[in-house]
């Protein structure tokens, strides 16, 4: 670390302690939650606020390293094993302690246990983990999803092949022609096992989590629904009108897509001599940013899906905290992580989803396409938000409207 990394302050991922306190309890809670994470680091000798480096005498700096190693080693299950440095500023002593993301999360203060003593990383401050973010991160660590999981729910071969054909037709009816159609095959029990969304134990067959979201099953998912509003304004003070969707999860989205399609504005352009409906926001990006909520949504949180509409955006709120190896840069580049492998499977299957990854770039290219403001991710700790913002049409005597016409709305 330079003098001008450290006068830059507190980070997300970086804090500073003018002094090794005696409880170590009070730090431990920030390794904790960086291991949980991905990393940070903790420097001692150094002020909060002020950054000024006050530091500690050569004869008493090795002493207090040894105590924070001591620390971290006792203190933490699983063990974290941090990279900590002495560095030396004008006569006096910091220490750097970097601790590495974790491999076997949750890690939790051994003394406080798994449930109490499990801790996270939001917006720069450390915060007790909820038993959903604990269940998740279990799963994360053993490469499982929760869609995944079995229940005790056993199904008959009838319900299953009801169930299929089910998802069948659906995948018919979102084909563009027939061509499409005819491409479509019947999916099997054989697939719904290999996509881990049916279980077979000594000869009998049972549901997943997925199975039931995708059956309609919600008794034991309430959280399982989207909410849709439109509000008067840019802020959520006054609705105009509000909808809730359940049952089949594939189905709530066509729903809340055919609800924004109602309430956003719907010009025409001309093609040649024929006149094309369309509308003020590109409807493919519409339909991805609402099976994406839906699709890599998690359904442990606590919360619905939510859609709403603004006299500036459209606004699509996913409940669940981003995984730890993923930033919205890497988003904007492609690079994604599937939350709910099955539902994805499945959704693929419909061709509801593409290649996974493409969804991000898309969006934001439609978006540029359609000469609207760039779109906006936001990681809120226990949700993640996509704003699409809405532009001017620009509109003739005859309602024609392009697309490329619409005016570009400043920046905030």
């Amino acid at each position: 670390m330079t003098i001008a990394e450290i006068l830059t302050g507190e980070k997300d991922n970086t804090e500073y302690k003018v002094d090794i306190p005696s409880k170590s309890e009070n730090y431990m809670r920030t390794v904790v939650a960086y291991a949980n994470a991905n990393g940070g680091r903790l420097v001692f000798g150094v002020e909060n606020n002020t950054w000024k480096v006050t530091g500690f005498s050569k004869e008493e700096v090795f002493q207090k390293m040894d105590a924070v190693t001591n620390a971290i080693y006792d203190s933490c299950e699983p063990k974290i094993t941090p990279n900590i440095e002495v560095q030396e500023f004008d006569g006096r002593y910091i220490i750097v302690v970097d601790v590495p993301a974790g491999m076997q999360r949750p890690y939790c203060i051994k003394s406080q246990g798994v449930i109490e003593g499990v801790y996270l990383r939001v917006s720069g401050t450390t915060r007790k983990a909820a038993i959903y973010q604990i269940q998740e991160m279990t799963l994360s660590a053993r490469n499982r999803s929760y869609d995944t999981e079995k229940t005790s729910r056993e199904l008959t071969t009838d319900e299953i092949q009801a169930f299929c054909n089910r998802l069948y037709q659906h995948a018919r009816e979102l084909c563009v022609n027939e061509e499409a159609k005819s491409a479509i095959r019947q999916i099997s029990i054989s697939q719904l096992l290999s996509f881990r969304l049916v279980h077979e134990e000594n000869g009998r067959y049972y549901a997943a989590n997925g199975y039931q979201l995708l059956d309609g099953r919600l008794e034991d998912y309430p959280d399982a629904a989207i909410q849709c509003a439109v509000f008067k304004g840019t802020t959520r003070n006054i609705f105009i009108t509000r909808k809730e969707f359940s049952g089949y999860i594939d189905e709530q989205v066509e729903s809340a897509y055919a609800f924004v399609l109602e309430h956003i504005n719907l010009g025409a352009r001309i093609d040649g001599l024929a006149r094309q409906d369309i509308y003020e926001l590109p409807i493919r990006t519409i339909r991805e940013m609402i099976t994406n909520a839906v699709c890599h949504r998690s359904y442990l949180c606590p919360g619905k899906v939510q859609v709403a509409l603004f006299d500036d955006r459209l606004e699509v709120t996913s409940p669940g905290m981003l995984d730890k190896d993923l930033t919205i840069e890497k988003m904007k580049a492609g690079i994604s992580k599937i939350r709910n492998t099955a539902i994805a499977r499945v959704f693929a299957y419909m061709n509801m989803i593409e290649a996974w990854g493409t969804g991000i770039p898309k969006i934001f290219q439609e978006a540029k396409d359609y000469g609207l403001r760039e779109p906006e991710l936001l990681d809120m700790g226990s949700d993640f938000r996509i704003n699409l913002y809405r532009g001017t049409p620009m509109v003739d005597r005859y309602g024609v409207i392009n697309p490329k016409s619409l005016t570009r709305q400043a920046d905030d």
